[in-house]
């Protein structure tokens, strides 16, 4: 089994490498917050409702999952709403899945039909759906024919997205990363407006 280390915690990182639908919900978490946080999610999910069983986790009473989901540490910025998400993402995985978020990846026909499904998903736009195929290729050796098309730049080596961290270095480096394209963005935003 991979050694995903994208929380930098021993225990959340080892439910992310042993738990198909805990690294699903990591990276639907993975935004508005800092990406290791976001991945520490799913142990937190796990060490207080007991399980990361997306049955279970779909078929559990909204306003106390939400609760637990808030409770501080927060699983998220945005933890009651959030916590929705968890499981409306939980209820795809268990209806469409058999409950087995890894089917998602290893059931794909190509590249083109990995991206269709994860698209599908609660919670999943494009870049984020791009994201994940490129994570399922570059750390779980996933790579279905067509994988780098769809996945674009964030199939190539470097450090442009969560995909690419593997140590406390490389999230450092997807972080100067980010804050770079985001300097550029907003700098190339005021260029525009000022002509």
């Amino acid at each position: 089994m991979p050694k995903i280390q994208i929380a930098q915690e021993p225990a959340a990182d080892e439910l992310l490498s042993s738990d198909s639908f805990a690294l699903l919900t990591g990276m639907l978490l993975d935004q508005q917050f800092p990406m290791e946080r976001a991945f520490a999610g799913p142990a937190k999910i796990r060490d207080r409702f007991g399980t990361m069983n997306p049955v279970e986790i779909a078929d559990a009473e909204p306003e106390a999952f939400a609760d637990l989901c808030a409770t501080p540490p927060a699983i998220h910025r945005y933890g009651r709403s959030m916590a929705g998400r968890v499981q409306a993402l939980a209820k795809v995985v268990a209806e469409e899945y058999d409950g087995d978020a890894s089917r998602i990846w290893t059931e794909a026909s190509d590249g083109a039909d990995l991206m269709k499904r994860l698209r599908a998903l609660p919670g999943f736009g494009d870049q984020k759906a791009k994201i994940f195929v490129a994570l399922v290729a570059k750390q779980l050796d996933v790579k279905p024919s067509g994988w780098t098309k769809v996945a674009g730049d964030y199939s190539k080596k470097g450090f442009r997205s969560v995909a690419d961290v593997t140590d406390p270095d490389s999230l450092q480096k997807v972080r100067d990363f980010k804050k770079a394209a985001k300097a550029a963005k907003a700098a190339q935003t005021s260029g525009t407006e000022s002509r």
